[in-house]
């Protein structure tokens, strides 16, 4: 046996939840930890595999594995069928994951990595949404690492929330605005919906509030952001638990690399020939409008925003995915798409990353999940924020407030947002006298998004420093 191959493999386990916005980022961040010398193995459920191969966008005639540049994908059970509806049982489903998973991973982990052979799992990462891979690390002797898919600043916020390092508001005081360190300050409808007392989901507070409570079992916290993007609120976790920004986590094509290097999975199959339509239109011209993978607005706010459009005239571009409940909901108004033929085009899903790039774009109209946030940063692209839940509402205070590159729609006192304050909202971002400093801003981030990935860059160095301590070599710190 040759030395070359007595050489030990180092290798990493990544393990994630089973959803698009939480598989790409690890894909992500496994194609440049590969980039190093490190072997990088994904593992998730197997209901994420039957969605992969689903959308058509994959092809395997395998029942183990699906192999996506370089990076090889493992499935385990979450104990449920995979016909069972995860999406309406949200809790059950989290708590079967929660009980199942730590098992099933666990023999996957040991079937995988031979005792015998050159594959040394020096690693575990882990996501936040399934805290117990920690456990199963620790049991396996294994150190674990996590990467952290939103923002700093909501790192920041739910480890002062559920380490009681801070007032937030209660049942008694629902309305108060918290002020913490690194960040403006927070009114009730910026804050994640999670530290609301008006949270109706049970799982996933409870889901958090075991990891921030039992964050020191972790050997680092890597950040799918950039220290530019947001220096103050990073820096104020320094004393506590810091978090290390490897990011933005986008395909490579939006930093400036050749797109044939980008990554990804897409549990829904995009109509590329909005491409098309989008090369004929005017530069800086299209609104494109889009709230990811999950949520579904009312027939109410649909109206609201085809409205908005329409009276707009501007071209546009919306993804409307075909919702799985009842007629209304997600649906567009009757004759919108006979008025606007002209003027817009429809479609089920886009290759987002390649719409952003375009030069037609003027900007987005988006949920503000954390994924499309980063995608549109990296493309220079000014936003405007329609936050619902979770991490959005944050998100959208950051847009507005830290990184100014973007304006918030302003929901009326029921919640809604009507369609004049939409209409508002499109003709200041494109023709108000704001217009052009929101452009400016978001170009200057988009450049120092290039040049925080890049050789040498602090996300590059943050990653680099992670590999030399996993394979026991020495690196300065490259964290601020």
């Amino acid at each position: 046996m040759t030395m070359e191959e007595n050489k030990e493999e180092i290798h990493v386990l990544m393990v994630a939840f089973s959803a698009q916005g939480h598989i790409n980022p690890m894909l992500s961040l496994a194609k440049r930890l590969i980039s190093k010398g490190l072997h990088v193995t994904l593992a998730t459920t197997e209901f994420a595999r039957h969605r992969m191969l689903k959308s058509s966008t994959l092809n395997s005639s395998t029942t183990t594995s699906i192999t996506i540049s370089g990076v090889q994908i493992l499935f385990f059970s979450d104990g449920l069928s995979l016909d069972y509806d995860r999406k309406s049982n949200i809790d059950n489903y989290m708590e079967s994951l929660a009980n199942f998973g730590p098992v099933n991973l666990t023999n996957l982990i040991k079937d995988y990595y031979s005792e015998n052979g050159h594959k040394k799992l020096a690693c575990i990462i882990n996501n936040p949404f399934v805290p117990w891979a920690i456990n199963v690390a620790a049991d396996l002797g294994i150190p674990c690492a996590m990467l952290w898919i939103q923002p700093c600043a909501l790192y920041a916020i739910y480890y002062r929330f559920y380490n009681n390092l801070n007032s937030f508001p209660t049942l008694t005081n629902p309305e108060m605005s918290v002020e913490l360190p690194g960040l403006p300050l927070l009114r009730t409808e910026d804050l994640p919906s999670f530290v609301l007392p008006s949270n109706p989901f049970g799982s996933f507070p409870k889901l958090l509030a075991e990891m921030f409570v039992n964050l020191k079992k972790y050997k680092m916290v890597f950040g799918n952001s950039f220290f530019e993007l947001e220096n103050d609120v990073i820096e104020s976790m320094a004393e506590h638990f810091p978090i290390r920004p490897v990011g933005p986590l986008v395909p490579p094509s939006l930093l400036g690399e050749d797109d044939d290097q980008d990554m990804g999975v897409e549990m829904w199959k995009a109509e590329d020939t909005c491409l098309e339509w989008l090369n004929k239109q005017e530069p800086s011209s299209v609104i494109y409008v889009s709230f990811g993978s999950v949520i579904v607005l009312s027939a109410k706010q649909m109206g609201s925003i085809a409205k908005a459009l329409k009276n707009s005239k501007h071209p546009f571009l919306w993804v409307v995915k075909q919702p799985d409940i009842p007629a209304g909901e997600g649906q567009l108004p009757l004759g919108f798409l006979e008025e606007t033929k002209d003027q817009g085009l429809v479609v089920s899903w886009s290759p987002q990353t390649k719409v952003l790039t375009k030069p037609a774009i003027a900007c987005f109209v988006t949920h503000c999940g954390w994924n499309s946030l980063l995608e549109t940063i990296a493309s220079g692209v000014p936003v405007i924020a329609y936050p619902q839940w979770t991490d959005q509402p944050t998100n959208a205070k950051l847009i507005v407030d830290v990184f100014r590159i973007g304006l918030r729609l302003r929901a009326n006192q029921d919640g809604s947002i009507s369609d004049g304050e939409i209409e508002r909202c499109i003709m200041e971002i494109m023709d108000g006298p704001k217009a052009e400093e929101l452009k400016a801003n978001a170009k200057e981030l988009k450049r120092a998004a290039r040049e925080a990935v890049a050789c040498g860059g602090l996300s590059d160095r943050n990653i680099q420093l992670f590999v030399h301590e996993i394979s026991g070599r020495r690196c300065s710190d490259a964290t601020p």
